[in-house]
């Protein structure tokens, strides 16, 4: 068998197998309305937020509702690439990436605060705690409690000093979002309830 065609089948080979190998953390569950579906689809997403609930104090279902705003629970998401003139890319329009779409910064002072410098954002259980560690800073910061996800998602999004200043008043749109946020984690909260039972 000649190198060039044993190559080309080792490659093959790899191709086919390397497939759907980590296929799940990138895609989105199927059932993003329903906390139960999501809980059954993904288990090691609800051992994640569970952990980080024990750890942070940061109810389950106000990190999913955060989460699904941010990510839909995609493990790779990133910001939409930036266009000039319609047809030339110009980059993402923001850092943000992951689970979490925590901002290069932020997840570096996450990462130093921690001691994690081997954290990532496309890993749940890093994601998570990213989100508890940084709520928690909100309650800390800016008197937000950990189970008010309007306003943890309004920090979340504006940084804590934005939120202190109040810059989401002049973002119509950014209300409209962090309330469906807070509805999302009413709703989660409730299924959770129910299929605990």
């Amino acid at each position: 068998m000649s190198r060039f065609f044993r190559a080309l089948v080792i490659l093959t080979l790899v191709a086919s197998c390397g497939g759907g190998g980590g296929g799940d953390r990138f895609s989105a569950p199927r059932d993003l309305d329903n906390a139960c579906s999501i809980a059954r689809e993904r288990p090691e997403y609800m051992s994640a937020f569970r952990k980080a609930e024990r750890k942070w104090g940061v109810p389950v279902h106000v990190q999913m509702a955060a989460m699904y705003q941010e990510s839909k629970f995609i493990g790779d998401a990133r910001t939409p690439v930036k266009y000039t003139l319609g047809v030339l890319p110009m980059g993402r329009q923001s850092s943000a990436f992951g689970y979490a779409q925590a901002l290069d910064a932020t997840w570096e002072e996450y990462q130093v605060d921690q001691g994690r410098r081997s954290a990532r954002r496309d890993k749940i259980s890093d994601a998570t705690d990213f989100m508890g560690w940084y709520m928690t800073l909100s309650r800390d910061r800016n008197g937000i409690a950990l189970d008010d996800a309007t306003n943890q998602y309004l920090a979340y999004h504006e940084g804590h000093t934005g939120y202190r200043r109040g810059t989401f008043y002049g973002k119509s749109w950014l209300m409209r979002v962090a309330s469906e946020v807070g509805q999302r984690s009413l709703n989660y909260r409730d299924q959770l309830r129910g299929c605990r039972r």
